[in-house]
């Protein structure tokens, strides 16, 4: 099976930078957006031979997310518990096997004013998780708004202490890790440098490659033997982000 996750910072406008043929040419089983700004009743597209899911802000042209799957699940949740879904940012498809949770996790924004919140989400999505994990396995994917290491971003003195790359939002991430779970990407490839999955749109960032690997599959470690692949997409334009994948 193929798993994508993208962040597609506005879904009406990726759609006009070449979203449709990607999704078309990679022919994911799952396919999950975040970031798609835009209310159920904008929604842009219903890909024929897939079930369509979304979870909206109640704030317009803000957050939400997105699930295209070809198999129905047997079930399919919002939020944790009602929480977070004013936001759009959780939806959890549950299937014979296992879990899909696509995720778009809060950034603790400007002069870290939301850090807080974010702690407060990260330890609620911890417990959600292995939670879910005591059932079957889990894969959880999305913008989770953080490098992990100092590999996963150009600049990690100069970032230290920015939203995304504090010392509080990568130790929840080492946090969810000692909790079960595994990082596909780093599973495969530990030691890959200048992999990464965003882009600032100033200074060119994108033409340097001075990027940030904010985007992930986090699955549970029962399963993470059986990833054969996991891949980060950054040829692919039309947001600041770009997919990422994981086969297993």
């Amino acid at each position: 099976m193929k798993f994508v996750s993208w962040n597609v910072n506005g879904l009406r406008a990726c759609m006009q930078k070449g979203f449709e043929d990607f999704f078309n040419n990679i022919d994911a089983d799952i396919f999950c957006l975040q970031e798609t700004k835009l209310q159920e009743e904008q929604m842009c597209f219903f890909p024929e031979g897939y079930h369509t899911y979304l979870s909206c802000a109640e704030k317009k042209g803000y957050s939400g997310t997105a699930v295209f799957t070809k198999e129905e699940p047997i079930n399919v949740t919002y939020g944790i518990d009602g929480k977070y879904n004013d936001e759009g940012r959780i939806i959890t498809l549950e299937f014979p096997e296992f879990y899909l949770v696509n995720c778009y996790v809060p950034n603790a924004q400007d002069g870290l004013k939301r850090l807080d919140y974010r702690m407060e989400f990260e330890d609620n999505m911890r417990t959600y998780l292995k939670s879910l994990d005591e059932k079957k396995p889990v894969y959880y994917c999305g913008d989770l708004n953080v490098a992990h290491e100092e590999i996963d971003i150009k600049n990690p003195k100069s970032n230290h202490h920015n939203p995304g790359f504090t010392d509080e939002e990568r130790g929840k991430f080492t946090d969810l890790l000692a909790a079960g779970f595994t990082d596909s990407f780093r599973y495969l490839y530990p030691d890959k440098a200048e992999a990464y999955s965003w882009w600032s749109y100033r200074f060119k960032a994108r033409e340097r490659n001075a990027g940030w690997r904010i985007d992930y599959f986090v699955v549970s470690s029962s399963v993470a033997d059986g990833i054969k692949e996991a891949a980060i997409h950054a040829d692919i334009l039309g947001s600041d982000h770009c997919p990422v994948s994981i086969e297993i």
